[in-house]
């Protein structure tokens, strides 16, 4: 391991990235140019400042997003905003941002995007002649409930949007900040319009503070599923994502605590490493847990078909091979001896009340 305040291969300076979860910020994939830090003896490296977050607001066309894939149980989700300040090291979402031009790492954590104008939007296409309610998922690309939404509240809004027509909502997120908005969640369950899911990577506090550094506590997000269930939030816990030998070891005390709390449900996937994400994942691993790297990805590579991903579908979610199996009927097992997942809580469209169309006032230039 680098000791504290030297380079690791391509990475930043370990001050420099205090409280975030990737080790480096390389170039996106997309730029002509990759720049990469490196001390050239002059210690200059150590003049630049921490990264901070910054929020830069866009001004989206649409903010429903559909999707056709047979992996997943929606076909249209709201993502509020671009990036998350969580820095959940392995998320999947990261090479998102190279569609901006910045980088899978620390830029992902540190340079968001809102989408303030959101909930009038989502009003306007709710509007649409023709639109056919189906459940929207929140929180499928990044939290809609991370640090940054206590000033925006644009998730807030949304479900008042919802609410008022009637409309079903899925919510995954890792932040207790969801409890906040406990009154439209409650009131919308009351009519079976809102399920909500929290996930729960580890209950070691220490692992969960390297791997997700500004997510909620694990006891936290249990506090959050109980409370949730307490209000009548038809709740699931998932055991997201599941990483061989640093975490796999956990599912049933994950699972056990989720049921305790009053789960009804529960999932898991397997960690996945497109693109940008398998360097990143590798370099947090060698950085913070260099003994079990090559023990890690060689379990990885057994359930990947040799591969370090899969994006097959099918099998991205859950990997194949004997590894695979076994963490697969471990969560079965668990599951059928807690009592989860007896009963799939199923949402209703039969309140949708469309919104009338408001006039829109064309544009003089």
């Amino acid at each position: 391991m680098a000791p504290a305040g030297e380079f690791l291969g391509t990475g930043v300076e370990r001050e420099r990235r205090r409280g975030r979860g990737a080790v480096s910020n390389a170039s996106g994939r997309y730029e002509p140019i990759a720049r990469i830090a490196f001390d050239d003896g002059w210690r200059s490296i150590e003049e630049l400042p921490p990264f901070a977050t910054t929020v830069t607001e866009e001004k989206p066309r649409k903010i429903i997003t559909r999707n056709e894939s047979p992996d997943i149980s929606f076909d249209r989700s709201i993502n509020p905003y671009r990036g998350c300040e969580h820095g959940c090291v392995y998320c999947f979402a990261r090479p998102t941002h190279a569609y901006m031009g910045l980088s899978a790492g620390l830029d992902f954590e540190s340079k968001l995007f809102a989408k303030p104008e959101a909930p009038a939007l989502l009003e306007r296409e709710l509007s649409s002649p023709g639109y056919e309610p189906r459940v929207i998922a929140m929180g499928t690309n990044t939290d809609p409930y991370q640090p940054i939404e206590r000033r925006y509240e644009t998730t807030r809004r949304i479900l008042e949007v919802l609410d008022r027509a009637g409309h079903p909502v899925g919510i995954v997120t890792k932040s207790v900040l969801i409890l906040r908005d406990l009154d439209i969640l409650s009131r919308m369950a009351r009519r079976n319009l809102v399920k909500v899911a929290l996930s729960v990577t580890t209950l070691d506090g220490k692992l969960a503070r390297t791997m997700e550094p500004r997510a909620a506590t694990p006891a936290r997000r249990l506090d959050a599923l109980r409370r949730l269930a307490d209000a009548g939030v038809p709740t699931t816990v998932m055991v997201a994502p599941v990483i061989p030998a640093l975490n796999d070891h956990e599912m049933e005390r994950i699972l056990d605590s989720a049921a305790a709390a009053g789960v009804g449900e529960a999932g898991y996937v397997l960690l996945r490493l497109p693109l940008e994400v398998r360097d990143l994942f590798r370099e947090w691993l060698v950085a913070n847990y260099p003994d079990k790297y090559r023990h890690v990805f060689k379990l990885i590579r057994e359930m990947r078909g040799g591969r370090d991903y899969d994006a097959r579908f099918g099998e991205r979610m859950k990997g194949s091979g004997p590894h695979a199996w076994m963490i697969g009927r471990r969560f079965e097992v668990a599951c059928e001896r807690l009592g989860l997942n007896r009963r799939k809580h199923k949402l209703t469209t039969e309140h949708f009340d469309q919104p009338r169309k408001q006039p829109r006032q064309l544009d003089l230039f």
